[in-house]
């Protein structure tokens, strides 16, 4: 593949410091014809699991070659690997903590690459800042055509978490989880249409999540406009949602990410 000059970002610098503006100034010193896209800079505070989502539900929407440098590193200084990872058409730089999950598993071809090659990093190094002096300097030279092989030796004992998966019982629940919060208070269950597809199921669904019954299933908000009434949908993830009407359904279930959530098959008789 022969990258081209479009590098997203996703960090969680926020936006009141100096350290996005520097990580571009790196990418536009190196490539001043690069375009840089913001994806989130407002990821929690070392939250690798929220990273890996986000980047996951999304970074398959980009065309071909576009590099996607992310940086949620709280191992940054430590004995953590910076890796180069080529995935889906796609390139994707930054720690080896485990950020890239949810693209392996997409994925059925990965290659991943240790950066040890530091002709490509600036120098000196900063211990407490390698996004700028380490991640961004490689993912420009590789928007400037820099074969990925050339960063370092590939390798494959790379980190990645296990994505949770719901799991059957014998009584006939499906256990799940909630694997994502989003802004508006949605929570974003791992049950998919594999598990839950109401008009196809032989019996009335219900999900059962923070001791609240949920019985509506729907396609969109506005189908349901009671206040406080929790309802499920699939979500633009590829995951069923748990929503409330112009309100947060984490907050009505007290909800985190990791939470139960039980799907059951009710006899209509």
């Amino acid at each position: 593949m022969e990258p081209h000059g479009l590098i997203t970002l996703l960090t969680d610098f926020g936006e009141a410091d100096y350290f996005v503006p520097a990580v571009k100034g790196v990418l536009f010193s190196i490539n001043p014809a690069a375009r840089a896209i913001d994806l989130t800079h407002h990821i929690p505070a070392q939250d690798i699991e929220a990273a890996a989502f986000t980047l996951g539900a999304c970074y398959h929407h980009f065309p071909a070659r576009t590099i996607h440098l992310a940086v949620v590193d709280p191992g940054v200084g430590s004995a953590r690997r910076p890796i180069v990872v080529v995935a889906g058409e796609q390139y994707f730089v930054g720690p080896d903590n485990g950020l890239f999950s949810y693209v392996y598993a997409r994925e059925q071809e990965v290659r991943v690459f240790h950066a040890t090659r530091e002709e490509y990093f600036r120098h000196p190094v900063s211990a407490t800042f390698q996004g700028r002096d380490v991640f961004a300097p490689v993912a420009a030279h590789l928007s400037l055509g820099l074969d990925v092989e050339a960063v370092g030796t590939e390798i494959e004992d790379y980190i990645r978490f296990d994505l949770p998966q719901p799991s059957a019982s014998a009584n006939g629940r499906i256990a799940g989880q909630i694997i994502h919060i989003d802004r508006f208070g949605n929570c974003v269950t791992n049950f998919t249409t594999g598990e839950l597809n109401p008009h196809q199921a032989p019996s009335s669904p219900r999900l059962i999540c923070g001791g609240r019954e949920i019985t509506h299933f729907v396609t969109h908000f506005a189908e349901v406009q009671q206040p406080d009434e929790l309802f499920a949908y699939p979500g633009s993830a590829g995951y069923w949602e748990i929503g409330v009407w112009r309100n947060s359904a984490a907050d009505c279930l007290n909800a985190q990410r990791g939470m139960e959530v039980s799907l059951e098959f009710k006899s209509q008789d």
